[in-house]
């Protein structure tokens, strides 16, 4: 089910900006039980994006009522949040009066095995580098063509890319933020030039009692990732994922990742719980 506008629907307008110029933004939410999970932090990551883009926001309660319409009844699925800057005649140039489009579908959840949380990930190191641009750099705006190319680099033989920026540094996966354990100490990509400020990243760096381990945000090379004890990804939809292989070199799920994975299994808890 698709709502635009407020309304079903499943076609856009052919001169939407978002079609013509990838002009707009979006959040992919998990549904458990009904219940959008994280949707406070998701909607905060929208409307720090529709500032950097200068996109009118709809109204939260408008959002919020539209998302729940469509949790209805749904025991485990996907949400996707776009927005738009909405029609606009040919050229760069925005319209004077900015009608956003709003754009919510459900999606069900996708089958991954529960081995990729269990048992780890197989990744790899993609070719495809990211660009910088420190203007865009965390919010989720609909440009994803590197990640685009980047994941057609493999099939079926690894579950996870990892993406280098231009300089060298290791900053996320196509989907995922990565995180680093070396020494019990668990770092993670600065998100300044380019990549994507997931929502589980942020919640994780938040300070916390619950988790004894300060996340700290650094550069990160690929010796620093070859060489680390532990490593793990993670985004809204999947959680967190250890990564068991990379570039044929094995690493453990750890103690580290596991308390991590708590950890975050406990806010997940808490939020529904607060719902």
């Amino acid at each position: 089910m698709i709502l635009i506008n407020g309304k079903q629907a499943t076609t856009i307008e052919a001169t939407d900006r978002g079609l013509h110029y990838g002009d707009g933004l979006f959040e992919t939410i998990e549904i458990i039980n009904e219940q959008p999970v994280f949707l406070t932090q998701h909607l905060l990551r929208l409307e720090a994006g529709c500032f950097v883009l200068k996109i009118p926001l709809p109204k939260k309660a408008l959002l919020i009522d539209e998302v729940m319409q469509l949790c209805k009844n749904i025991t485990h699925g996907v949400i996707k949040i776009m927005l738009t800057r909405g029609s606009g005649g040919r050229g760069y140039r925005q319209p004077e009066v900015i009608d956003s489009t709003r754009y919510i579908a459900l999606h069900p959840y996708p089958n991954y095995p529960e081995s990729c949380q269990e048992q780890g990930i197989v990744a790899r190191f993609c070719a495809t580098r990211l660009g910088l641009n420190p203007l865009l750099a965390g919010i989720k705006h609909n440009n994803r063509l590197e990640q685009v190319l980047a994941r057609a680099e493999w099939q079926d033989d690894y579950q996870e890319g990892l993406m280098l920026n231009i300089k060298g540094e290791v900053i996320e996966g196509t989907m995922t933020n990565l995180f680093v354990v070396k020494n019990q100490e668990v770092l993670t990509s600065h998100i300044t030039d380019c990549g994507v400020k997931g929502i589980i990243r942020q919640l994780l760096l938040e300070p916390s009692r619950s988790l004894k381990y300060q996340i700290k945000e650094t550069i990160l090379s690929k010796e620093d990732v070859f060489h680390a004890d532990e490593l793990f990804v993670t985004n809204s939809v999947i959680g967190l994922w250890p990564i068991a292989q990379l570039e044929g070199k094995a690493y453990p799920v750890g103690k580290v990742t596991k308390q991590v994975m708590a950890y975050l299994e406990m806010l997940k808890k808490q939020n529904l719980k607060t719902c």
